[in-house]
């Protein structure tokens, strides 16, 4: 596993934790609004990070953190992720896993073997427009609705979440969105910020009112809809 970027201590990105973050490499999907582009499109070996300056501070830090969130780029992409968990949670460190949903036979794996404490899935947008929305021509689905299966029947925290962005969502859209995943579980909406190292161009957030409509038209399916970072 290709670990490109370390944050020592963030209390935003594990829900109720203090906890550090790994930032894996490699990505399958091209999202042209990606805030992490460059660890997606630009994988230099000499910036990979040794996996034991990782679990080196962890440990030395295990007293304080509860937990690690792992993000990308996709971790799902690298074969090796449990392994690199097993390894975290000897620690007593509970594990945060960010994905796009497109590898659900390693998904099913990590929760069945109890390795995963929260799963945050991003739903890119309404089935029609996910390949455009991903960036991925002719994009199967399928691996995508089967995660979104897995995770309601897992027994795991989790949540989905979509960064809205001007150029690709439609209230109408988040709402067809909602409908896919119809159920109880929590949905986020969160507007797109431009990082400045984009793999598409011009892209923009909506407006707050825009949001709030969409967090409306989505309740109708998911009712525990809420706003993020507004």
């Amino acid at each position: 596993m290709k670990i490109l970027g370390f944050q020592k201590l963030t209390l935003l990105d594990f829900p109720g934790k203090c906890a550090a973050t790994v930032f894996t490499g490699g990505c399958n999907f091209r999202c042209p609004f990606c805030h992490n582009a460059l660890l997606v499109t630009e994988i230099n070996a000499n910036d990979v990070i040794d996996e034991s300056t990782v679990l080196n501070h962890l440990q030395k830090k295990a007293g304080l953190l509860d937990g690690l969130a792992i993000t990308g780029g996709e971790p799902l992409l690298w074969p090796d992720i449990g392994e690199f968990i097993k390894k975290v949670r000897a620690l007593g460190l509970k594990i945060k896993l960010d994905t796009n949903g497109s590898f659900p036979d390693r998904l099913e794996e990590l929760l069945k073997a109890g390795l995963l404490d929260y799963v945050a899935m991003d739903i890119k947008n309404r089935p029609e427009k996910y390949a455009l929305t991903a960036g991925v021509k002719d994009l199967d689905l399928a691996p995508v609705e089967r995660s979104i299966g897995i995770l309601g029947t897992c027994g795991v925290d989790f949540e989905f979440r979509t960064t809205v962005v001007k150029e690709f969502h439609t209230p109408e859209d988040i709402e067809a969105a909602a409908k896919w995943i119809a159920g109880d579980e929590k949905y986020f909406l969160q507007n797109f910020v431009d990082s400045g190292e984009l793999i598409g161009s011009d892209m923009h957030a909506v407006s707050r009112e825009t949001l709030e409509e969409m967090r409306e038209r989505a309740r109708k399916y998911v009712k525990n809809t809420e706003l993020r970072g507004v």
